[in-house]
C-alpha cells in the first residue's frame, strides 16, 4: 500500500467517525450507529441514483438526508 493509499484510508476511517458522532447528536442510539451508518450509506446510494452522479454532499444535504432517515428509520432514534 502507498503512502497515499494509507492517508486516504485513514481519512475515510476518520468520515466514518465523524458521521457516527454527526448520527449520535442527530438522535440515533448507540448501540444502533453502525445501523444508522448503514442506513444513511444506502440514502446517498439512492441520491445518486436518481441522476445526480454529479452533485456534491455539502453540509445541507448531510442534514437533509439525516432528516429523511429520522423519518424513514425512526427505530434508530432515541
Amino acid at each position: 500500500m502507498t503512502e497515499h493509499e494509507q492517508e486516504i484510508e485513514e481519512l475515510a476511517l476518520q468520515l466514518a467517525d465523524m458521521l457516527g458522532a454527526a448520527l449520535y447528536f442527530a438522535g440515533v442510539k448507540k448501540s444502533r450507529i453502525q445501523d444508522g451508518i448503514d442506513a444513511y450509506l444506502e440514502e446517498i446510494d439512492n441520491f445518486f441514483e436518481d441522476g445526480n452522479e454529479d452533485a456534491e454532499m455539502g453540509m445541507e444535504e448531510v442534514i437533509g438526508l439525516i432528516n429523511h432517515l429520522k423519518k424513514t428509520n425512526p427505530e434508530l432514534f432515541a
